[in-house]
């Protein structure tokens, strides 16, 4: 008889449902047959071990007998982690949407034994008609029916979402690139900004720091004569930070806000929106000299280092829960006024209470007496300021001795080359170097443990399946790149351009473009490549491919990478002007493309002296579009050159400051 067999598998998140009645089975060609052999629909769940609503959907339904009853008697039931999985989860999604109009997770999709939807959502409460959707063991017991007795317009339906999925998969839409496209983004993104609170759209609210990174770079090219770019840059990072998005105590960053006023989080924590997070701030940082940015950008690092880095082995973790258990909701992160209380001195409860806005009515609806931290005003006068922090360091002491979420240490290449590249960029603007020896012992692993020259990129660090996902080799490679321009080390930058001939060997199509997989396994959907050019949430994987073209064509003067770049970004420009913010990652592509790139070549001799000094300087200026070249030489000099002007050189960092001013 068939039995739950996730206990096995690598996933925290399978691991976490291998107690359940239900009888999973894992992706893969085994259970797809035994839906074929048996002629039974398959129930695909997809989330992730840090998603809030994956976890209630599991308590509430597949945790209960009844329900298990039904699953195991008339589906087979497959799951699949996001993280692991994230080919599969996309073609996926595409459907559920096509169908429900919302995607999301937990992803709820009913397949025939082929692996095509028929029928789909995200999370179904238990019972009929709470949160106005309906109940899951009603909608079982009619996908069941259906299956048995209208199989052709089942299959029909498949068919057709089929077709749907196949057509949108490529993103690819070709147009004319031009400064045109840079001035329409920013335009519609102008248009998208919350002039009241920051950030883009309404509620709920997500970071899009390439957005953030893009315009900054707009305001820095019109030299400061246009003041709307950096008023969007700076209200938008200022809200996050003052905000309960923000994790005011441990630094970092919760995945998104559920109101738009930043306050109220969905409370998980992120690899990926913290590494793109700590970058928009460095930069806007490095760009305004606006000491929250850097103290903001500081307690990211602080907490990547504290809860997510496995120093030994050289690896970032994925993510950390929300919760600790079913129906806890954000408890770990939140704080009644006894609690606050029976960590603080009275004055420093006073003064805590003021700036946190702490009260007996707070903000979680689960348990009104929870209030999220976020920054409802500065201090009342200058002596409160030094209360405020002791108080904050008590609060975080008082909050570690609480059982902590869990943090899904699984090394995922592409998220691990996202936050040591982000890393190299917070050793040089921070001046810390333990986030350099970090981020290089990271790229080092990445480059010995996961790269295979015949196959590309494995997905997870020591692993080696699933491989050949186009994100894990561009995310390399740009991070290759960063290094290369961190420590002058020419290795580096070989390793990117192996990358890219490989992605150019098994990714990419004759008309131009990557698919996101190297190569089809003729299982369902994954029979279909897909060219992604969204940010959805991370940076699209071909937006990354055209910043790190882009990079390579600046940094070897070879005209082949020039000619690809343009190749590459004439294949997505007519999506540019329609995804506008969510096309953040391609428009700053198209940005080098079209804009004169900042080139900063520093000679001299390894070891402190005025080449170390201004070569360090080069990595903390801001520029858009600035690659930073070190050489070996006798004696120190730098350049800037800024399209096909160059100045003359100069061997001081005082000098090289003055140039970089200019």
């Amino acid at each position: 008889m068939a039995a739950n067999q996730l206990s096995a598998e690598s996933s925290a998140y399978l691991k976490s449902a291998a107690h359940q009645p239900v009888h999973w089975l894992p992706w893969g060609d085994a259970a797809f047959a035994r839906a074929r052999a048996e002629h039974k629909p398959i129930l695909l769940d997809i989330g992730a071990v840090w998603c809030h609503w994956c976890h209630v959907m599991d308590g509430e339904s597949y945790e209960n007998p009844e329900v298990a009853e039904v699953l195991n008697r008339d589906f087979v039931c497959i799951k699949v982690d996001r993280d692991e999985r994230p080919d599969v989860d996309a073609r996926y999604q595409r459907a559920v949407q096509a169908l429900s109009g919302q995607g999301g997770w937990p992803l709820t999709a009913f397949l025939t034994p082929d692996g095509e939807v028929f029928f789909g959502g995200t999370y179904f409460p238990p019972d009929n008609n709470a949160y106005g959707r309906p109940g899951f063991h009603r909608v079982l017991m009619e996908i069941a029916r259906a299956f048995r007795e209208e199989r052709d317009r089942v299959t029909t339906n498949a068919r057709a979402i089929r077709e749907h999925v196949v057509k949108t998969l490529d993103e690819a839409k070709p147009g004319d690139v031009s400064v045109d496209l840079i001035s329409g983004g920013e335009d519609q993104m102008a248009r998208l900004f919350d002039v009241r609170y920051g950030g883009f759209g309404s509620a709920p609210k997500f970071p899009h720091p390439a957005a953030v990174e893009f315009l900054l770079a707009r305001w820095h090219d019109a030299k400061g004569g246009l003041a709307w770019q950096r008023e969007i840059v700076e209200k938008t990072l200022t809200g996050m930070a003052r905000g309960g998005v923000r994790d005011h105590l441990g630094g970092g960053f919760h995945r998104y806000s559920v109101d738009e006023r930043w306050i109220v989080p969905h409370f998980e924590k992120m690899s990926y929106d913290n590494s793109e997070l700590l970058r928009a701030y460095l930069s806007a940082y490095q760009a305004f000299g606006t000491p929250l940015f850097r103290e903001v950008a500081t307690g990211i690092v602080d907490w990547v280092l504290e809860v997510m880095t496995d120093k030994e082995h050289g690896a970032f973790a994925t993510s950390q829960d929300a919760d600790l258990t079913f129906g806890d909701d954000g408890d770990y992160w939140t704080w009644t006024v006894e609690e606050a209380k029976g960590a603080l001195t009275p004055r420093e409860g006073a003064v805590a209470s003021s700036v946190f806005d702490i009260q007996e009515t707070g903000e979680m609806h689960h348990d009104p007496r929870k209030n999220v931290l976020w920054w409802t005003q500065d201090p009342a006068s200058d002596d409160e300021w030094p209360v405020l922090r002791t108080a904050i360091k008590k609060l975080k002491a008082a909050r570690d001795r609480r059982t902590a979420p869990f943090v899904d240490r699984t090394a995922y290449v592409n998220w691990n080359a996202m936050m040591a590249g982000a890393f190299l960029q917070a050793g040089a603007v921070l001046d810390r170097p333990e986030c350099n020896e970090l981020a290089l012992k990271v790229l080092e692993r990445i480059w010995t443990d996961a790269w295979d020259k015949d196959h590309g990129m494995s997905h997870v660090l020591g692993r080696p399946e699933p491989r050949g996902m186009l994100d894990d080799n561009v995310q390399a490679a740009a991070a290759f790149l960063d290094a290369h321009e961190a420590t002058g080390d020419s290795a580096w930058l070989d390793r990117a351009v192996e990358v890219m001939k490989y992605c150019n060997k098994a990714h990419a199509d004759t008309t131009a473009g990557y698919f996101d997989i190297a190569a089809t396994n003729g299982t369902a959907y994954l029979a279909t490549r897909a060219k992604p050019v969204q940010d959805a949430p991370t940076p699209s994987p071909n937006g990354v491919a055209g910043l790190v073209l882009a990079r390579l064509a600046a940094l070897t003067d070879n005209p082949e990478w020039r000619a690809q770049l343009d190749q590459h970004l004439r294949a997505f420009a007519g999506s540019a002007r329609e995804l506008s913010l969510h096309g953040s990652t391609l428009l700053r592509a198209i940005d080098w493309a079209v804009q004169p790139v900042s080139r900063i070549e520093v000679a001299g001799p390894r070891g402190d002296g005025p080449a170390c000094d201004m070569h360090l300087l080069a990595l903390q200026t801001y520029r858009p579009r600035k690659i930073v070249v070190r050489k070996v030489a006798e004696r120190p000099a730098a350049t800037v050159c800024v399209g096909t002007s160059c100045s003359l050189p100069v061997s001081t960092a005082e000098q090289l400051a003055g140039l970089l001013e200019g």
